[in-house]
């Protein structure tokens, strides 16, 4: 008899980039992807991050040749033998990616594909959202299985703008948001969606005025490293082309002041990555409300139900009064590598230990500042 489908684990480059056609169909049948999970964003980054020998992409498909389910997974051996999502860290979220037509039949046989796929090493899923495709293997997973806390991300519906300015806690708040709009109108701030053939020029703008923005501050390192720069050029053309990205300018006399970079998937839009010109702070221009306005109008109607903030807890988005939801981390082995995972809970544990241990220091710290300086302001004043 026939097997229902077959697995094979794609280890070379040129065969990664085949898939591209029938990913893309596999992509569009799956609710849960996000844009992390596109083709177009994977490929990209393997040729910029990947390293020889460690790709290892699942690919399950059916008796008549179709894609059912796609793990896109890369190896390593430090500090532990083990699968991990490709996408890495400038990913927001990590997922395998199944048909939703095929139900049970595509999560059954991605389960059991991983399962041959792992050997003696761990399956470690960073980062999938809740509700995150994955989520259905990891019920199946007959062998042991771990699931920690991963990085929190920050939600608002997918509304209007003047929707989002009405959740805001006072009426004193929502009117500080509408005049802040107001002086982008007064100013003259006009933004303009880019079109596919523009992308290239429009990223490169992008994170030149990033690195501009960002001079003389901390800023993550990674944006500015010509890799990643050749990453986001190589991807985000095709993903506009198919709907998964949209790039917007902003122009102020002419000159590109902003460009944002913002993510699109069939249930949420999210906000990438921008650059903003200090002129834009100089003419007191508030580019957080600037940058929310464009990402708003670009959810609306497109049927999705999140406007994520991605990863960060930083204090400027809680301003929006958003949800936070917090990803998840799925480990999954074999019975004879369940080792494995008591190794890296016991490692999160103790990364979470340290932090709040630091945390508590800084806190102290700050007290003893501030009671120093009251002790100095008394004394002055005596």
């Amino acid at each position: 008899m026939k097997p229902a489908y077959t697995t094979q684990v794609v280890t070379d480059e040129k065969t990664f980039a085949a898939l591209a056609p029938a990913w893309g169909e596999l992509y569009g049948r799956c609710a849960a992807a996000t844009p992390f999970q596109s083709h177009a964003w994977l490929h990209s980054w393997w040729l910029s991050y990947g390293r020889r020998g460690r790709l290892r992409v699942l690919a399950v498909r059916d008796a008549g040749g179709e894609l059912l389910a796609v793990a896109p997974l890369m190896a390593v051996r430090r500090p532990l033998p083990t699968l991990v999502p490709l996408g890495g860290a400038i990913s927001d979220y990590g997922d395998v990616l199944v048909d939703d037509e095929r139900g049970e039949t595509a999560v059954e046989a991605l389960t059991e594909g991983l399962s041959a796929a792992a050997r003696t090493a761990l399956i470690d899923f960073r980062e999938v959202r809740p509700g995150g495709a994955v989520e259905q293997v990891y019920e199946r997973w007959r062998g042991p299985r771990r699931r920690v806390s991963d990085s929190v991300c920050l939600e608002l519906p997918a509304v209007a703008m003047d929707e989002l300015v009405a959740r805001l806690p006072s009426a004193k708040a929502q009117q500080r948001v509408r005049a802040k709009l107001r002086k982008l109108t007064a100013l003259g701030v006009e933004r303009r969606v880019v079109r596919a053939d523009g992308v290239e020029p429009a990223i490169r703008r992008l994170l030149d005025l990033h690195r501009l923005q960002w001079q003389g501050r901390k800023v993550t390192g990674e944006h500015l490293q010509s890799r990643f720069r050749e990453h986001l050029v190589r991807s985000v053309g095709p993903m506009v082309r198919s709907g998964d990205a949209v790039v917007t300018e902003f122009r102020l006399d002419d000159d590109v002041v902003a460009v944002d970079l913002t993510l699109l998937s069939r249930r949420l839009a999210g906000g990438y990555l921008y650059g903003a010109h200090p002129r834009l702070r100089e003419c007191k221009a508030d580019v957080a409300v600037m940058l929310l306005d464009a990402c708003a109008e670009h959810t609306r109607g497109g049927g999705r139900g999140t406007l994520s903030l991605l990863r960060g807890n930083e204090p400027y988005k809680h301003h929006w009064r958003p949800e936070p939801v917090v990803n998840q981390r799925l480990l999954l082995a074999r019975r004879r590598t369940a080792p494995l995972i008591s190794a890296v809970t016991g490692d999160v544990a103790a990364r979470r230990r340290g932090k709040e241990l630091l945390r508590r220091w800084e806190e102290q710290r700050e007290q003893r500042r501030q009671r120093a300086q009251k002790g100095r302001d008394g004394g002055g004043g005596s």
